[in-house]
């Protein structure tokens, strides 16, 4: 089989789904969950608005925000899938011109420094990818995160002294989301990356991301943190579109990895409430599931 016009089209067929058509149910889910507990007029117009939008967005196959994002996508590997490797970066990003052009997604991907704009949402280093091999495996995976700037403009790293502990880390994670939650479009998500190195906290805060609604790290302590944090954030009385209530953020997802003894980084990387992202896999076999 063609793989390259395979992965092409899947490319495609993510973009498409993650922001026109097909909203996560889990995000959809909270939202409406948001409106029940609701009990200030306007925030809860502004949930209403939201929800009518991802309905639009459905019904006429347009996208949900006008803010397209940038495109992060997660490939993972099976050790068993038989396929050129360099072909996948090439593929991914013939599905990015294609769905920039007929979807149509806004054209965000400038240079950093000049600005110049090729109008392609595909540049330097972008669409950026992250790899992963799967073991035993026989499919290739796909996900697709697509990343607004409203959102993304608020992450930060922090690298914090390893005998501030966990404390120091609570007090850092609520203190930049009280600063920072009006301007991610809330509510939202909080992805939080903890140990490892700067480039890792932020990676594996990008990943938390992904993980469904309520979901809790296998972890139990971190598990309890993440309670503890959405508790504290949402009780901040921010709400949504930053017009006050009871829900700020839909959920806090945290992700953790072994770190050097000296230190402690931590990474926070925030999603709006139009938390999309779509998911396929491709079969050795040619069969696709989405």
């Amino acid at each position: 089989m063609d793989f390259n016009d395979t992965i092409k089209n899947l490319t495609y067929n993510l973009l498409k789904f993650a922001l026109c058509t097909n909203f996560p149910k889990d995000v959809k889910d909270a939202l409406e969950k948001a409106i029940e507990k609701e009990d200030n007029d306007i925030t809860k117009s502004q949930l209403e608005a939201i929800l009518e939008d991802i309905k639009l967005a459905y019904e006429t196959q347009m996208p949900i925000c006008q803010d397209t994002g940038v495109h992060i996508f997660f490939v993972k590997i099976g050790s068993k899938m038989k396929i050129d490797l360099a072909l996948i970066d090439d593929a991914i990003k013939e599905g990015v011109l294609e769905a920039t052009k007929k979807i149509p997604l806004r054209p965000n991907v400038v240079h950093p420094l000049t600005r110049k704009n090729p109008g392609t949402n595909v540049g330097i280093g972008m669409p950026h990818i992250y790899y992963e091999i799967l073991p035993q495996k026989d499919y290739l995976e796909i996900t697709v995160l697509p990343k607004g700037a409203g959102s993304e403009n608020m992450s930060v790293l922090n690298m914090l002294d390893p005998s501030q502990g966990k404390n120091g880390v609570k007090k850092f994670i609520l203190e930049w989301t009280a600063e920072k939650a009006k301007n991610v479009c809330p509510p939202g998500i909080v992805g939080v990356g903890i140990g490892g190195t700067a480039d890792v906290a932020m990676k594996i805060a990008k990943e938390a991301l992904l993980r469904p609604i309520g979901s809790r790290n296998a972890e139990p302590e971190i598990a309890k943190l993440e309670d503890e944090m959405l508790d504290a954030i949402n009780s901040l009385g921010i709400g949504a579109m930053g017009l006050g209530g009871n829900t700020t953020m839909l959920d806090v997802h945290i992700e953790c990895a072994s770190t050097h003894t000296a230190s402690l980084p931590v990474a926070i990387n925030f999603q709006c409430w139009a938390a999309r992202q779509a998911t396929g896999r491709i079969y050795q076999d040619g069969r696709i599931e989405f």
